[in-house]
């Protein structure tokens, strides 16, 4: 009887112990990008930690990257579904595109894409109305701010070569809004077209034979990887570069400006948040930077012989000695 009793009283004791195990939930994400590993959702991840989730504990994040190749995101998507993933969550524009067309019942988490209404990622940006929610990186007039300030550093210049990825939908948008600002500023646009990271060594050539006064690269992924490899083309040319992120800059570019990439990883990870506390992402807004940071490398510059206005200088947010 006393060892019946003590066996009752172990499983008794047992039960709180089991609850508590299974009451600890964890959240399986997705992670799809054009990019590559070496960013490994850094920002997200972040996001998360500070949202008290944790790898290995109450969450595991599958990675997927394209490196480059928008052709592998069908694929890339397909192998997330098929893990019965909580959540994909998607950088750029291609990846949640992708995504989409994979699955109508996965919430989908955008952390970067560009014109989510003009791509047909979302009806609206207060109402989503499918399953995809997030961060957009969209500004209808940041093109031609990033032009007119080139053109503050450069007044002489008349001619751009715009670095853009043929294979991302939404680039050919962000094209026209170039040629619209450039045709407003006096400027010349030449365009250098690129459908995946082997044509980056053929293309960029152009810009100099093409006599182009400055390199002018697009919002992209494909671009973004491979950031230092057109900023070394640019600094072995004597050819001034400006950009989106001020990633570019700190490689060596001459001038970005943009929003923090960053920070915007680091916000969609409050959408990833909601979602799984019960939120629909139908319901959840999508939101946008508010705040656009010029970074101006004044080695480059001097590297280039060019002399930035000190109005720029104060206006920037950051000066790369």
């Amino acid at each position: 009887m006393r060892l019946i009793g003590l066996v009752v009283a172990l499983g008794l004791l047992s039960v709180p112990f089991a609850a508590a195990q299974q009451a600890v939930k964890v959240a399986r994400i997705g992670y799809v990008s054009l990019g590559s590993a070496v960013d490994a959702a850094k920002a997200l991840r972040q996001g998360l930690r500070e949202l008290g989730y944790i790898e290995g504990q109450n969450l595991v994040i599958e990675d997927r990257y394209a490196e480059g190749k928008a052709e592998r995101l069908p694929e890339l998507v397909a192998e997330l579904v098929s893990l019965k993933v909580d959540i994909i969550v998607a950088a750029g524009t291609p990846p949640p595109l992708a995504a989409k067309r994979a699955t109508k019942t996965i919430p989908i988490v955008m952390t970067s894409a560009g014109d989510p209404v003009g791509s047909g990622l979302v009806d609206s940006l207060a109402r989503p109305g499918g399953n995809v929610t997030g961060m957009s990186l969209f500004s209808p007039d940041i093109t031609g701010k990033r032009l007119q300030l080139l053109k503050d550093i450069i007044p002489s210049i008349s001619r751009v070569a715009v670095l853009w990825n043929a294979s991302n939908p939404i680039a050919a948008l962000n094209v026209k809004e170039a040629e619209a600002a450039a045709r407003t500023l006096g400027l010349r646009v030449q365009s250098l077209e690129v459908h995946g990271p082997e044509d980056m060594e053929s293309t960029l050539p152009a810009a100099i034979s093409g006599r182009a006064g400055a390199l002018f690269a697009l919002d992209d992924p494909l671009l973004f990887q491979y950031r230092q490899r057109i900023v070394d083309f640019a600094a072995r040319n004597r050819l001034p570069a400006s950009a989106f992120f001020k990633e570019f800059a700190h490689a060596g570019g001459l001038m970005t400006f943009g929003p923090d990439l960053g920070a915007s990883g680091r916000r969609a990870a409050s959408f990833v948040d909601k979602i799984l506390k019960g939120a629909k992402p139908a319901d959840l807004p999508v939101e946008q930077p508010t705040k656009f940071e010029l970074v101006i490398n004044l080695k480059t510059a001097k590297a280039l012989g060019l002399t930035i206005p000190q109005s720029l200088l104060v206006r920037a947010d950051e000066i790369i000695q």
